[in-house]
């Protein structure tokens, strides 16, 4: 027998985020299991009503359900998935930094979001019990460490969710960066737009241009429904106000591990001003095997964009290496060593060979001369 659900209440109706199995249930979007239960006890549960009402009521599978809704395979823990799969702590100098690459750091601001994927990386690190924003003490400390250490570039404000933190905060924190001379570029990577965008105001847009500064904003989408009307609208509030937009998705089984889907999304991106930048294979974060899918799919995928969409919509396809070693690109090769210079597939599959030495600029292309 199937768990019984609740009649689902009108989603207009819905308080602004639902924060436990027992409230989705209520809503009619999960049913009635002591299971999800327990998932919710372990890992953080949130979606906003803008999220929810995307979701088809009763269907697990549905691509955006299925990233937000708890599920029983989160209790179901695999021996090579880590509580810290990219080594956050391995590489956190101070409390509330990251430096995991000479030139850029990471600031952890929050330690909540406005919706909780459930394959998130940090779930073991974020939610209700999290820090809430790093105390003053801590953040200076923080910012310490930045100004101190001069081949720092970039700092990436994460957490969490950095735009859980109010337009002053975030404005107070820009000023704070722009003091630090060697500092130029300020990246905050964010869900907000997607999950709650009334929350991405005209003062949350201003908070973010400082003089001196150029700030970038990484959004996570991964499937084209999420970018409905009001998140396009939220997005162009920063697109308008200057600020370049990026986005990152996650490679999910069920989700969006198919061309077509890909496409759409990342087309819908670029049409909201956001140039696709990392497509993640996804990380060994526990609980989260059913998410996963081969590298090989993920380059099948890659392989099929390559030519039949834009160069503007193609984002790198990425691993992040476990333990804290960093990103690296994963997709497709192209390209191989021949007997006389390269072997070259083009996107249709159709193998064909360059051989730079048979060009000599000095004497010409013999192909062009007359």
């Amino acid at each position: 027998m199937k768990p019984s659900r609740s009649a689902a209440p009108p989603l207009t109706r819905l308080p602004r985020t639902l924060r436990s199995a027992a409230a989705l249930a209520e809503a009619g979007l999960l049913p009635h299991d002591s299971a999800l239960e327990a998932v919710g006890a372990r890992y953080a549960v949130a979606v906003t009503a803008s999220l929810a009402a995307k979701m088809a009521p009763g269907v697990p599978e549905d691509p955006i359900a299925r990233q937000f809704l708890p599920d029983a395979r989160e209790l179901d823990d695999r021996p090579q998935e880590l509580t810290d799969p990219i080594g956050d702590n391995a590489h956190s100098p101070v409390p509330g930094i990251v430096h995991r690459y000479p030139d850029r750091v990471l600031l952890k601001l929050v330690g909540v979001c406005a919706v909780y994927c459930r394959f998130c990386f940090r779930r073991e690190m974020v939610g209700p019990g999290a820090e809430t924003t790093l105390s003053d003490e801590v953040l200076d400390g923080a910012l310490a460490y930045v100004a101190g250490h001069p081949e720092i570039w970039e700092v990436v404000v994460t957490g969490g969710d950095p735009f859980m933190a109010s337009a002053r905060r975030l404005k107070e924190l820009m000023a704070r960066l722009a003091a630090i001379a060697h500092v130029k570029i300020v990246r905050f990577h964010t869900r907000v737009p997607v999950a709650a965008p009334e929350r991405v105001t005209a003062a949350l847009a201003d908070a973010l241009r400082v003089p001196g500064l150029t700030t970038y904003v990484a959004v996570h989408a991964n499937h084209a429904r999420e970018l409905d009307g009001e998140v396009r609208a939220a997005l162009a509030r920063l697109a308008d106000a200057g600020i370049a937009l990026v986005g990152q998705s996650v490679l999910l089984a069920g989700v969006n591990d198919d061309a077509d889907t890909l496409a759409r999304l990342f087309r819908a991106l670029v049409e909201a001003r956001v140039k696709p930048y990392y497509l993640h294979h996804p990380d060994l974060a526990p609980g989260t095997a059913h998410f996963r899918l081969p590298v090989e799919r993920g380059q099948e995928l890659m392989r099929a964009l390559r030519g039949r969409v834009s160069g503007l919509a193609l984002p790198t396809y990425v691993l992040d290496i476990p333990g804290g070693h960093g990103k690296v690109p994963i997709g497709p090769g192209y390209i191989e060593p021949a007997p006389e210079g390269w072997q070259v597939t083009d996107y249709c599959g159709e193998v064909h060979t360059y051989d730079p030495l048979a060009y000599d600029p000095l004497a010409g292309d013999p192909a062009t001369e007359p």
